[in-house]
């Protein structure tokens, strides 16, 4: 007589999969990119979505489109920008002085200067 841990039926995954009988995968297509280094990359997306114009290569990083006779070129990197660097980009120097005037007034005022 087996002892009462006897797990009974079927394990997780024993039954055939029958994808037909429970979803019906929606309509793709294949698109294709190609980079500088001749690198093909084939992704499928949906039927009714657009193509993104660009792919990163999965090989080189280089960015791939879909003409193959006219790939992009390589996609120019920013410099690097300091705090400083945006800052001016938003304020003049005559709205730069007046907040530093503004906040060392206040440092003065909690000094007791």
């Amino acid at each position: 007589m087996p002892n009462g841990n006897v797990i009974r039926g079927a394990r997780v995954g024993s039954a055939p999969i029958r994808p037909d009988e429970r979803h019906h995968p929606a309509p793709r297509r294949d698109v294709t990119y190609w980079c500088r280094n001749d690198h093909r990359t084939d992704i499928r997306i949906a039927a009714e979505a657009a193509a993104p114009p660009l792919w990163d290569c999965p090989r080189c990083g280089l960015p791939a489109g879909q003409d193959e006779q006219n790939p992009p070129g390589r996609v120019r990197a920013e410099p690097y920008k300091s705090h400083l660097a945006y800052v001016k980009e938003r304020r003049t120097a005559e709205e730069g002085e007046a907040l530093l005037a503004e906040a060392l007034a206040a440092l003065r005022r909690r000094r007791g200067e």
